[in-house]
């Protein structure tokens, strides 16, 4: 009986390392949609040039949780319900990782739109929508710390305003596009950075789903309202 719980104490001593790595990841990543909107809005290139050079500490900071994750996988043979908190600390990095890539897309976007003319409001407009994202992310990393699946669920609802966001700033940049065909670059660029925000806002939400499957052992079923359809965003992002 002592020595099984010490196996337990040392894989939870294993596991609190890991997750200290998920919440500086998750700074990290913070700091990078902060940094990107911030960037955007100012069309400061140097900022810009600055979180695409910090997105290679976070892509590093994920493949050290996925090895440490396997590691303690392997060699403390977790039980069914420790197992699934290793991978849930695995896939919330890897969700992570993406919105940090995302926030690096925003920063390259910006080096080119920061040499064409600016399209009133925009920057403001997508620096909101950063912020929304950024609170929800924040939160859903919160959710995770404290095992709130209140919290987790109250991040999957905000989503919805993420949504509602992207779907007016589409139409806004639609309508410059067809007032002014000398708009059309200078938009779609900032359609692709709106929807890099919009994608975020799902990564954010799928942390807050990990934390409520940890919490209550079932995911979420899927209720949440999703956003309305927007003619030609697929095509225009091209997935």
């Amino acid at each position: 009986m002592n020595r099984d719980k010490h196996i337990s104490s040392v894989f939870d001593r294993d596991l609190e390392t890991i997750q200290a790595l998920v919440v500086k990841m998750g700074g990290m990543v913070e700091a990078a949609i902060n940094d990107a909107a911030t960037a955007l809005e100012a069309r400061d290139e140097e900022m810009a040039e600055e979180v695409r050079r910090r997105d290679r500490a976070i892509d590093l900071m994920e493949v050290q949780i996925n090895e440490d994750a396997a590691r303690l996988i392997a060699l403390r043979a977790p039980t069914a319900t420790d197992l699934r908190m290793v991978l849930a600390v695995m896939k919330i990095a890897a969700s992570l990782e993406r919105v940090g890539d995302y926030a690096k897309n925003i920063a390259k976007r910006t080096s080119v739109l920061a040499q064409m003319p600016a399209i009133d409001g925009s920057g403001i407009a997508l620096r909101r929508m950063a912020q929304a994202v950024n609170r929800m992310l924040q939160d859903a990393l919160d959710s995770y710390i404290r095992r709130d699946a209140e919290l987790a669920e109250d991040v999957r609802q905000r989503d919805l305003e993420v949504d509602q966001m992207y779907n007016a700033l589409f139409r806004e940049f639609l309508t410059y596009m067809m007032e002014d065909p000398r708009n059309i670059s200078s938009c779609m660029h900032l359609h692709f950075i709106a929807k890099n925000l919009e994608r975020m806002g799902d990564h954010a939400t799928s942390i807050a789903e990990q934390v409520i499957y940890l919490v209550t052992g079932d995911l979420p079923e899927d209720t949440r309202p999703k956003r309305s359809s927007v003619p030609m965003a697929t095509s225009l992002t091209g997935n």
